[in-house]
C-alpha cells in the first residue's frame, strides 16, 4: 500500500474501563462504536465499512443498525485489530468502502454476555496442549521464556524491571487501573502464577473496548481532530501451539510483520518517537524489540533496565501503562492502537514531546499471530 493514504479520523475507548458489571460485551461495543463516531463528528449512517473480532460482524453492525460494504470478521487473538487496520486501509484505497468502523470490546473481568471461549478437544491445541495441564494463558505464554532467558542472557530482574518501567507511565495516565509505584523487589516478591512469572508480571483482567474510524487521506482534512496517518503495516502467524514454535528464542510471526510495516513506511528505527509492544505478560517487550529490530535480542533486557523506555528515556514504550497496568480485557492491541494515536494528535496523558511516528506491535494468542501498525501525524 502507498504511505499516508488513509488516516484515522475517530478514536475512542468505552466511557468505563476496568470493572463495569452492568453492562454487556455487546453493549460495550456499542459505547466504543458510539463515543468514535462522536469524536469523528460523523453518524452511523456514514459507516459502510466495519471489522471487529470475536464477535462476528453480523452481530454487531446489527446491533447498531449499519449496512456495511465492507466487512472483516479476521480474529487471530488480540492483534486481530492491527490487521483489521491494515485491511480496512487496502479496502480504502481500493474504493471498497469509504468510511471504516473497527470495533473491540469484552466483559473480561464481569463475563456479562461474553460469548464462551473453549479449546476444542479436537483441536491441536486440545489434542496436543490440553491432556498436559497448558489451557489458559498464564500458562501458555512463559513457556518459550526460560529458553529465551538462557539463550540471550536476560535475567529476572531485568524482566521484573518491565512491569516497573509500565507501572511509572500508569501513574500519569488517569483512566489506568494500577497506578501504585512498584518496585523489582516487589514484583519478583508478588504471588507466583507460573514460573518463571508472578502476578505483577501478568496482564490485568477487565472490562472495556474501543473503536477507531479510518477513512482516505483527502477526505481526513474534513473531520474536526487532527488525522493520523497510517505509514506502514504489517501481519503474518506462525502456529496455534506455543510449544511448537519454530524456536523460543524469537517470535517467526514477529519478525514477519514487523520488517514488513518498516519497509512499507520507509522508515528506520531511528525515526521512531514512540513504540507500543503489546505486553500481555512482562517478556513481549523484550521479544518485541529484538523480533523488530530495534536491538540483539541480548541488549533488550538491560536497555528496558537502563530506563531507556521509561519516562524521559530515549524510546518512550507502552506509554499508557500497557496490559500490566493500564487495562488488558483479554484482547489488548486496541488499546494499544488508541495509545499510538492519542500520542500522534498530541492529547496522551503522558504526551511525548515532539512525537511524529508512533509504532504500534501487536501479538495474537501465544505467539501465534502478530500485526504492526507505523502511524504518523506528518502528511
Amino acid at each position: 500500500m502507498r504511505r499516508n493514504q488513509v488516516a484515522v479520523v475517530g478514536a475512542a475507548e468505552t466511557t468505563e474501563l476496568g470493572v463495569i458489571p452492568n453492562v454487556s460485551q455487546i453493549q460495550l461495543h456499542a459505547d466504543a462504536a458510539l463515543n468514535a463516531i462522536a469524536d469523528a463528528g460523523l453518524k452511523l449512517s456514514d459507516i459502510d465499512g466495519f471489522a471487529t473480532a470475536v464477535e462476528t460482524p453480523q452481530q454487531i453492525a446489527h446491533y447498531l443498525g449499519i449496512t456495511p460494504t465492507w466487512v472483516d470478521g479476521t480474529s487471530v487473538g488480540g492483534c486481530s485489530f492491527m490487521l483489521h487496520v491494515r485491511h480496512a486501509a487496502a479496502a480504502i484505497e481500493a474504493g471498497l468502502c469509504k468510511t471504516v468502523l473497527i470495533t473491540h470490546a469484552e466483559s473480561g473481568k464481569s463475563n456479562i454476555g461474553r460469548t464462551p471461549r473453549m479449546v476444542g478437544p479436537d483441536s491441536l491445541n486440545g489434542q496436543f496442549e490440553l491432556p498436559y495441564g497448558v489451557s489458559t494463558p498464564a500458562s501458555m505464554f512463559p513457556i518459550p521464556v526460560l529458553r529465551y532467558m538462557k539463550t540471550h542472557g536476560i535475567t529476572h530482574e531485568q524482566i521484573a524491571m518491565v512491569a516497573v518501567v509500565q507501572r511509572e507511565w500508569a501513574a500519569k495516565n488517569p483512566r489506568a487501573t494500577m497506578k501504585a509505584p512498584i518496585t523489582v523487589e516487589d514484583v519478583l516478591n508478588s504471588r507466583m502464577i507460573a514460573y518463571p512469572f508472578r502476578i505483577l508480571q501478568c496482564c490485568l483482567v477487565t472490562d472495556g473496548g474501543g473503536a477507531l474510524i479510518l477513512t482516505s487521506a483527502d477526505r481526513a482534512k474534513d473531520f474536526p481532530k487532527k488525522p493520523v496517518y497510517i505509514l506502514g503495516t504489517g501481519e503474518s502467524v506462525e502456529t496455534p501451539m506455543v510449544s511448537q514454535m519454530q524456536t523460543f528464542d524469537s517470535s517467526r510471526a514477529f519478525k514477519v510483520a514487523g520488517p514488513l510495516a518498516f519497509k512499507e513506511a520507509g522508515i528506520t528505527h531511528n525515526d521512531v518517537d514512540h513504540l507500543m509492544i503489546y505486553d500481555a505478560f512482562a517478556h513481549l517487550p523484550l521479544y518485541g524489540l529484538g523480533d523488530l529490530g530495534f536491538m540483539p535480542h541480548e541488549e533488550a533486557g538491560k536497555f528496558i533496565a537502563d530506563g531507556n523506555t521509561r519516562p524521559g528515556g530515549k524510546l518512550p514504550l507502552n506509554t499508557n501503562g500497557g496490559g500490566l497496568s493500564y487495562m488488558h480485557s483479554g484482547m489488548y492491541g486496541m488499546y494499544a492502537l488508541q495509545e499510538s494515536v492519542r500520542q500522534m494528535r498530541g492529547i496522551a496523558p503522558a504526551q511525548v514531546k515532539d512525537a511524529k511516528i508512533s509504532v504500534c506491535h501487536g501479538v495474537g494468542g501465544m505467539f501465534a499471530a502478530s500485526g504492526t501498525i507505523i502511524f504518523t501525524n506528518e502528511k
